[in-house]
C-alpha cells in the first residue's frame, strides 16, 4: 500500500519505532537565515500585568493550558533562596504572596521563543517541517509536521508545546503574519509599560536599532550555543 512521506512518517513516529534523524538541512525550507529583527524585554519596566500574554492567546488563537509567551515571577529571599512561579502563565497578573522569609528583591521575566540564529529545534526536525524564513523567524509548517515531538525536546528555553488543536508543534512566531503586513507583534502592542520592542536590527529609526547599539543586553541560556535573537535588559543572574 502506497502512502505519502508525511502519513509514513506519522505511522512510525506514533508506533514507538525509531528513526533516524538526518542532519540540518536535508529537508530544509524556506529562506536562508538573515536575522532581519530582534526583540527587547526589559525587565526592568515589566510589571507583571499578564496584558502582552492575553493578547498573544487571541491573536494567535492559543489553546488553554498553553502558552506561546509567558511571564516568570522572580522572588528572591535575604537568604539566596530563589522562588519562581508563574501561574497561568502569569497571563492573569500575580496575587500578592506573603513569604515568611524577608525578602530582598522581586522581578518579572517575559519569556517567548528567542528565533536563534543556531536553532536546535530546526537541526533536529526529520521533516523540515520547522524552518527559517528569509527574514530570520523560526516557524513551523503545519502541513508537514509529523508531531514527533524532537523539537519540543530540543529547545532550551522551554517555548514550544503540542497544539491540541492543530495536532502539530507550537510556538511564539513573532507575530509573523503581522508584521508581514507591516503590524507589530501583538505583545508589544498591548505592552502598557512598553517593556516589550520589536523590530529590524539595521533600522537606524528604530527603537531596536537604537537599544541594540546603545544598551548593555543579555541573552538567556548563552552556553547552549543558539544565539537567539530576543535580548534582555536587566537581566538577573537568577534568571535561566
Amino acid at each position: 500500500m502506497s502512502m505519502d512521506r508525511r502519513k509514513f512518517l506519522k505511522t512510525v513516529f506514533h508506533s514507538g519505532l525509531v528513526i533516524t534523524v538526518f542532519p540540518s538541512g536535508v529537508f530544509a525550507s524556506g529562506g536562508s537565515n538573515s536575522n532581519l529583527y530582534a526583540f527587547i524585554v526589559d525587565t526592568e519596566k515589566c510589571i507583571g500585568c499578564g496584558k502582552c500574554g492575553s493578547a498573544c492567546r487571541k491573536e494567535n488563537s492559543v489553546p488553554k493550558d498553553c502558552y506561546r509567551t509567558w511571564i516568570e515571577r522572580y522572588r528572591i529571599m535575604e537568604s539566596g533562596q530563589v522562588n519562581v512561579d508563574s501561574p497561568h502563565g502569569g497571563e492573569h497578573g500575580f496575587e500578592p504572596v506573603n513569604d515568611s522569609e524577608k525578602l530582598d528583591k522581586a522581578f518579572f521575566v517575559p519569556k517567548l521563543c528567542n528565533h536563534c540564529k543556531d536553532p536546535n529545534c530546526v537541526q533536529v526536525c526529520p521533516v523540515g517541517a520547522t524552518y527559517v524564513s528569509k527574514e530570520g523567524f523560526v516557524l513551523v509548517d503545519d502541513k508537514q509536521c509529523v508531531a514527533c515531538g524532537y523539537c519540543i525536546q530540543a529547545c532550551p528555553y522551554g517555548a514550544r508545546f503540542f497544539n491540541t488543536f492543530t495536532s502539530v508543534a507550537d510556538k511564539c512566531t513573532w507575530c509573523y503574519h503581522r508584521v508581514k503586513k507591516g503590524f507589530n507583534t501583538a505583545c508589544v502592542t498591548l505592552c502598557p509599560t512598553g517593556a516589550r520592542k520589536f523590530g529590524k536590527i539595521d533600522d537606524e529609526n528604530g527603537t531596536v536599532y537604537k537599544i541594540l547599539k546603545e544598551k548593555r543586553l543579555q541573552i538567556l541560556k548563552p552556553e547552549t550555543g543558539n544565539n537567539p535573537m530576543v535580548f534582555y535588559i536587566g537581566l538577573d543572574k537568577e534568571v535561566r
